[in-house]
């Protein structure tokens, strides 16, 4: 499948002015309407028990998958967005506030945004496992509890997962919430790129994009 990148999502977004789309906050909130109107409500995925107290879908793959982005407290939620190799959520995210500066061939646990804010053993996906994911399930477009995002049913065994359309950060604000997912990998590409996942107009495919952006993240397990 060929590679998109986040420009190629600001581009469509731009073209898809008659798309009505719910926004967000950076805290992790829900849409301003909660049930919505466009497009059926899946039912929540079933997840299993916690780990850590976050809660996993084992789709048959080699990592198992948070049923919930980092900072979100429910499937549908956005959750928080954090620049590549940074914890924390900000107000803004620029190329002049972005503080990591190494290099590394996949993020330390102590700059990896899963591995710091969800504790045990859980962490960010790789470059490797998140291609999994894409070839490893089916993808629809799909609307949950007033959400729209994307459902991915494992081709293993039919098991579920939710990912929402948050959107990422650029320095210019938020982008695409309620239209594209996005979230980052642990893997290095370059000193100013980073690599994750982008799904946008029934596509889904790896993308790249500038590391000092704001992306959802979602944690994985063994």
């Amino acid at each position: 499948m060929k590679k998109l990148d986040l420009r190629t999502l600001v581009m469509l977004l731009c073209v898809a002015s008659m798309v009505v789309f719910a926004s967000c906050d950076n805290k992790g909130n829900e849409p301003d309407d909660p049930q919505g109107e466009g497009g059926a409500n899946t039912e929540t995925p079933t997840p299993t028990d916690p780990y850590n107290g976050h809660a996993y879908v084992d789709l048959g793959l080699s990592v198992k998958w948070a049923t919930c982005n980092v900072g979100a407290d429910s499937v549908h939620h956005y959750g928080g967005y954090y620049a590549w190799g940074e914890t924390t959520t900000k107000e803004a995210y620029t190329s002049e506030n972005y503080t990591y500066a190494e290099n590394p061939e996949v993020l330390p646990l102590d700059r990896d945004a899963a591995a710091v804010n969800m504790g045990g053993e859980w962490r960010m996906p790789t470059y490797a496992e998140i291609q999994e994911l894409i070839d490893g399930c089916d993808w629809a477009t799909t609307t949950l509890k007033g959400v729209d995002g994307y459902i991915a049913t494992s081709k293993t065994n039919a098991a579920t997962i939710f990912f929402p359309a948050a959107g990422f950060y650029s320095p210019e604000g938020l982008t695409g919430a309620g239209m594209g997912v996005v979230f980052y990998s642990s893997t290095f590409n370059s000193d100013t790129e980073g690599f994750g996942f982008l799904g946008i107009s029934g596509e889904v495919a790896m993308t790249t994009g500038e590391r000092c952006c704001g992306l959802p993240v979602r944690g994985v397990i063994k």
